[in-house]
């Protein structure tokens, strides 16, 4: 973690002194050192997605022989292999739980309803639902707090290069899966997709770590991964794969983790995340051929989420498109009202959960409570219906799922209301999107379960439970579009089913903010490529108009949470500024043969992670810059006491002997060596050690005169954690300074700087 940069130099006796500082103002940068994890403010720190390139590292690349980089190739492949079918077993295993819970729960309930106990079967309803909030809240409250949520934004902004506490470990993965699974058998407005994305994440993570000593894991190949790059690439493929368990769209989820999840992309990581996809597609597609004819309980036909509309006529004139166009921008409108109001939520959830976990399970009881009200009234307030004559399905409906649920109403007659909200959120998509039942539901029916469900997603998201934001936000799509395709009824050759697609279409534009990926993925639910030109237009549409009023709803969570993203562009103002101009200072820099006690004492008054390191006579003619030294090196370095009594080079040969390249690798789950491991003897503080062959001897620089613009895009391009800051004329020291992740937060530049106007 990046804290501040202090300037340090060494006399000839080879003690350590503070000299003037490099910097106009002796500035500290203590901004965006802390993020929101869970309802808990916890310390994150940046990762290293530079290539190292240090003596070892080198000495490693040229030792490797064509079998070893052999199975290396091949252990990457394996493991994104085993991503994919992991991911693909916990969707198979989320969709069947909430199926078979969430029907026993209906099924429950409706056995009662018919022997009118009606009182007893709300009971019965309610209390199911809030025993299993409770269960999944108290998972999040007691075990995992970073597990509530979504996922998603944690997720794009570690693919950023921000690790917070805990968002990828194994506790995490335990609680998001089962939290989601009863979450979302609550009966709550959240869906399980959202935390399908953090799942498959955290289960690329657990399997890139690079081994495990304590679990003795410690195939001599796994030690390639022990680095954040590598990492990186395989929690991409986890996302993605996240996505195609969720919605069985793996080129969808190919799309949404390169449109909205990384940061970072080239082609091969596009072909093993399009591996990863498919794998969990073929899975899911198996699992689905077993569990027809009831071989999986309650888990049928519906579960894993698939809207095939491919039966509508699709046809539309130049009035439908007029139509098309309004369901865009008032979606587009709506969907940026949703963002707003789910922002102001959460700040004001925030605030209750962090009084204890006790309040976290209240808070989600209550909300458990409030749904479940909503639930099982509003269905009350709604008319009985005849059931149509000449139709295929059963009305009302037997079982417990169906577009005719029965509720209160006499024989032959059937609930609107209770048809949408007496089911599963998939099944009451899918009774929306269905393009064989016009007239089912009522004007009235689509306007309360509409502003029921908008107002409901909103108030759920951000309680202590893993939840997802793509199902409320489909719900209150569809039932908007449904709500207008019957308002236009015969005016328009568009059936109400595709007014209820276009309009989950337009508030997915104006909420995720994302075009491409999401367009992809309705196409592969709905399995109906002639919707590809109206639901580019809507897309396009809700987007563009959504983007007037405010972002995108992760990247709002991103910015609240106070995660510091770098986006890929820089900002106006930076243009006004050059790098030199935001160093925090002053600077923490070692000789290339420095002094134990030095070190020692920088590492416990510094929590910098990196350190230039400067050659000095009698090393070199003059002082010159040799690179940069990790933090994490230096541990391992202390903690093995390779010294010398003497200030002399120790080669790097020596070193070599003793070391190799993945000692110094990241250690998983950020069990590497700590300070407090050290036990440095009184007279060792006295001695020396060769900093030479850790060092990074070729980091990336900018010349200090290099405007802040164009070193924000370069920091963000390369995927940086320090950039070193070079002075431009001769005669100043080596390194003016080092630029972090943070030196770029708009709240670090315009606290130095609070006249500049940070749109302009």
């Amino acid at each position: 973690m990046e804290l501040e940069e202090n300037s340090i130099e060494i006399d000839k006796k080879g003690e350590m002194k503070l000299r003037q500082p490099l910097l106009v103002k002796n500035r500290r940068n203590h901004t965006s050192q802390h993020a929101i994890v869970g309802a808990n403010i916890c310390p994150i720190e940046s990762l290293d997605y530079e290539i190292i390139e240090n003596d070892l590292f080198k000495q490693d690349w040229r030792s490797r022989t064509r079998v070893e980089i052999l199975q290396y190739v091949s252990l990457k492949w394996t493991l994104v292999l085993l991503i994919g079918l992991s991911t693909g077993l916990v969707g198979f295993f989320n969709n069947l739980a909430v199926e078979n819970i969430a029907g026993f729960k209906l099924f429950l309930t409706n056995n009662l309803m018919l022997q009118e106990k009606y009182y007893r079967a709300f009971a019965a309803f309610a209390c199911c639902n809030m025993v299993l909030a409770a269960v999944a809240a108290a998972l999040c409250a007691y075990i995992s707090p970073a597990a509530a949520g979504s996922g998603i934004p944690e997720v794009k902004a570690y693919l950023n290069g921000v690790d917070a506490h805990s968002i990828l470990a194994p506790s995490t993965l335990f609680v998001k899966i089962f939290g989601s699974v009863f979450g979302v058998a609550a009966g709550f407005v959240v869906g399980k997709e959202g935390p399908m994305v953090h799942t498959g994440a955290c289960i690329a993570s657990l399997f890139g770590q690079g081994g495990s000593r304590k679990y003795h894991l410690t195939w001599k190949c796994l030690r390639y991964f022990k680095n954040d790059r590598d990492r990186r690439d395989l929690i991409t493929c986890g996302a993605a794969a996240g996505v195609a368990a969720a919605f069985r769209a793996p080129v969808g989820g190919v799309l949404f983790a390169l449109e909205e999840a990384a940061s970072w992309w080239r082609s091969a990581l596009l072909w093993r995340t399009f591996f990863t996809t498919a794998v969990v597609a073929v899975l899911l597609r198996g699992f689905i051929e077993f569990c027809k004819g009831g071989k999986c309980g309650l888990f049928g036909e519906g579960g894993l989420i698939m809207f095939d509309v491919s039966s509508a006529k699709v046809a539309y004139s130049s009035t439908d498109l007029l139509a098309v166009i309004s369901v865009g921008a008032i979606g587009g409108i709506l969907g940026s009202l949703y963002n707003f109001l789910v922002d102001k939520v959460l700040r004001t959830y925030s605030i209750i959960n962090k009084r204890g976990p006790s309040c976290k399970i209240l808070l989600a009881v209550t909300i458990s409570l409030l749904t479940s009200c909503c639930s099982y009234g509003l269905p009350w307030l709604s008319p009985c219906i005849p059931c149509p004559r000449r139709l295929e399905d059963h009305c009302p409906t037997i079982g417990r799922s169906g577009n005719y649920k029965n509720f209160q109403c006499p024989p032959k007659h059937y609930n609107g209301l209770a048809s949408l909200f007496f089911s599963t959120n998939d099944d009451a998509i899918r009774n929306l999107l269905s393009s064989s039942s016009d007239g089912e539901f009522h004007l009235s029916t689509l306007f309360g379960f509409f502003v029921a469900v908008y107002c409901l997603g909103i108030v759920t998201y951000g309680i202590a439970v893993p939840s997802g934001l793509f199902i409320p936000v489909i719900l209150a799509g569809s039932s908007y579009g449904r709500l207008v395709g019957t308002l236009l009824g015969s005016h328009c050759e568009l059936d109400a089913g595709l007014f209820s697609l276009l309009g989950a279409a337009s508030f997915l534009g104006g909420t995720m903010r994302t075009t491409v990926s999401l367009c992809v993925i309705l196409l592969e639910l709905t399995n109906n490529l002639l919707m590809l030109p109206l639901m580019m237009l809507v897309l396009l549409i809700s987007k563009s108009v959504a983007d007037c009023f405010n972002k995108g709803v992760y990247d709002q969570i991103v910015k609240m949470k106070g995660l510091p993203y770098m986006e890929a562009h820089s900002e106006p103002y930076m243009r006004h500024l050059v790098a030199s101009d935001v160093l925090s200072g002053p600077l923490v820099s070692f000789s290339g043969v420095e002094k134990v006690g030095n070190i020692l004492h920088a590492l416990k008054t510094r929590a910098h992670n990196g350190f230039p390191v400067i050659d000095e006579p009698p090393f070199s003619n003059a002082a010159e810059l040799c690179g940069l030294v990790l933090r994490s090196h230096l541990l391992v370095l202390l903690k093995e006491k390779k010294f010398t009594k003497l200030r002399v080079l120790m080669g790097s040969a020596d070193l070599m002997d003793r070391f190799k390249a993945h000692d110094f690798g990241k250690a998983g789950l950020g069990k590497g060596v700590r300070l407090e491991d050290l036990d440095i003897e009184e007279e060792e503080m006295e001695m020396y050690i060769d900093l030479h062959p850790i060092t990074n001897t070729s980091p990336y620089t900018v010349v200090e005169t290099m405007s802040l613009a164009k070193a924000a895009i370069f920091f963000r391009e390369l995927g940086l954690r320090h950039l070193l800051v070079v002075p431009k004329t001769p005669g100043k020291p080596p390194v003016v300074g080092i630029l972090t992740r943070h030196d770029f937060m708009a709240e670090h530049i315009l606290g130095l700087y609070p006249h500049f106007n940070p749109h302009e």
